[in-house]
């Protein structure tokens, strides 16, 4: 099927954030019962596999409804708000599909996606940054390896992973059965621990040719212009959205705690500090979540013009998420300072605070990034590119 130059932005995005408040209720409800199962509830799972989630990053040439990045942005942003574990699972979810249905060709894709809009698809969990290892062979690769930190794998049919090839050194993702490999059952953490980010690993396995695709290529094989970002651009779509959704949800619930301890003996809340870091607070997000949508909307119409994003380009997206987490970071802690014992006990601050300092430790947010960042933005290194997160010559 031919692929489409412009980017597609979907009608289906209004409806989709309905879908998503519509079931905010739901996601509270069972945010606790999820945190001791240590995955998603199989009714908010199935809720929000329901409402078109993972859907909403898959091809329409596959019968996807192929967001744009600012909607994808916007749509796990909108899960993030109500339950910051569920924002990360099905940001997961809807990375490792989306790309796997774009990039592998037709073979799979009838394998893997054979009636999407009828909802009859894979479902994606894996790790992509740290590879195992492949031996060509007649028919695919012989595949073995630890993997870790799979995010929503309860939930998931394949896996998803990053693959090395012996002898060539090239990179690929493979797509193979869930069981094929042995989970391990090792996610015991103090946040996001309704992710289920599980560790997983397998021994020669053999994964046919067709099932794996160039781990750098941005020449999608279904779907347009967003899956020319490439598998790692398309990462921060989902995390910034995530942070955005995290932090909007820690300064509404203070709102809550302010009003209901303002006018009582000793209100820390009633005074002019609080008051200050507040306004201090909400004018880092708002500043944040603007210049990253600014940023998007670059790309976007980079994308709208059959081009791909440029190096600067590469660099702010990657900039932007940084900036997002820690800005969110430094938001948590006015919250949890001015929240007094709301934001110990069992409840929604707790639990987003907790899951925010998990979620900071991911590796597209870490201090190398910001290193290399600031190396191609200061001219230090000018004809360097991107590769992965790494900025080579």
């Amino acid at each position: 099927m031919a692929v489409s130059i412009g980017l597609h932005v979907s009608p289906e995005f209004p409806a989709m954030l309905e879908r998503i408040d519509a079931l905010g209720g739901v996601l509270d409800a069972e945010a606790d019962a999820a945190e001791k199962l240590g995955r998603l509830t199989e009714d908010v799972a199935r809720a929000l596999l329901g409402a078109g989630i993972v859907g909403a990053a898959l091809p329409r040439s596959l019968g996807g409804f192929e967001f744009s990045p600012r909607q994808l942005i916007e749509t796990v942003e909108r899960v993030s708000y109500h339950d910051s574990a569920a924002g990360w699972t099905m940001m997961a979810l809807q990375l490792m599909t989306g790309t796997t249905a774009a990039y592998l060709d037709a073979v799979a894709a009838a394998d893997l996606f054979p009636d999407v809009a009828g909802g009859d698809h894979a479902l994606l969990s894996g790790h992509g940054t740290r590879p195992g290892r492949a031996v060509l062979v007649e028919g695919g690769y012989l595949v073995g390896g630890s993997w870790q930190f799979a995010s929503g794998m309860a939930h998931a049919t394949h896996i998803h992973s990053a693959i090395q090839v012996e002898g060539t050194g090239e990179l690929r993702v493979l797509a193979m059965p869930k069981s094929q490999v042995e989970l391990v059952d090792n996610w015991d953490v103090l946040g996001l621990r309704a992710t289920h980010s599980i560790d997983y690993h397998c021994a020669d396995v053999l994964v046919p040719a067709t099932h794996t695709y160039l781990a750098t290529t941005t020449n999608p094989a279904n779907g347009g212009a967003i899956y020319r970002l490439g598998l790692v651009n398309m990462s921060a779509i989902g995390h910034t959205g995530w942070a955005l959704g995290v932090g909007r949800r820690l300064l509404d619930e203070l709102k809550l705690v302010a009003a209901a301890k303002s006018g009582t003996r000793n209100a820390a809340v009633d005074t002019t500090q609080f008051h200050a870091e507040y306004a201090a607070a909400e004018a880092k997000l708002r500043s944040a979540r603007a210049w990253a949508m600014e940023v998007w909307r670059g790309i976007e119409d980079t994308l709208d013009a059959g081009e791909l994003s440029s190096t600067e380009q590469d660099t702010l997206l990657r900039l932007a998420l940084n900036h997002a987490t820690w800005t969110v970071r430094d938001v948590g802690q006015t919250v949890h300072r001015w929240a007094g014992t709301a934001a110990i006990r069992r409840g929604p601050i707790d639990r987003f605070l907790r899951d925010l300092g998990t979620g900071t430790q991911h590796i597209t947010s870490s201090p190398t990034v910001l290193q290399n960042c600031g190396k191609w933005l200061s001219g230090a290194q000018p004809q360097a590119h991107w590769e992965f997160l790494d900025l080579t010559q």
